[in-house]
């Protein structure tokens, strides 16, 4: 089914819920490096999507409410994100599609409230979800 193509400065929002930990997330910008262009601005294709990284992103869990840090990222896209025919320098272009899957890395643990010294989260890691929010509202590929 065709969608809209995924261009330069199109926006990577994610869910804030990663399983336990509630994230305050941030759009992570998309960068093209296909060879066409749609409205002046360079096609995102396969691969640009591991380049999304959103540092400084704030977290706590209902156990660990002293907040910590970590990076947001972009683990997998979904079937209907990635083009299966319509291509740019070889590559599939990315389509704007359902939810692709979300990861949470933990930089700074967060920690709960302890006497003598506060515990910290032990899960270097959360899952989650997002979607794209696409400028392109004109080219669809397939």
């Amino acid at each position: 089914m065709a969608d809209f193509i995924l261009i330069t400065g199109d926006k990577a929002m994610f869910n804030p819920t990663f399983g336990q930990a509630i994230v305050t997330v941030r759009p992570g910008d998309l960068i093209g490096t296909g060879k066409d262009k749609i409205n002046q601005k360079v096609v995102c294709v396969d691969g640009d999507e591991k380049k999304i990284i959103v540092p400084g992103c704030s977290y706590i869990t209902p156990q660990y409410t002293t907040p910590g840090v970590g990076i947001l990222s972009i683990e997998s896209l979904a079937g209907n994100q990635k083009a299966k025919k319509t291509k740019s320098a070889g590559k599939p272009v990315l389509l704007k599609g359902g939810s692709f899957k979300a990861k949470f890395q933990v930089m700074v643990p967060a920690q709960q409230p302890s006497v003598p010294s506060p515990i910290p989260d032990a899960t270097p890691q959360y899952s989650g979800s997002g979607t794209f929010i696409s400028l392109n509202l004109k080219v669809k590929g397939t």
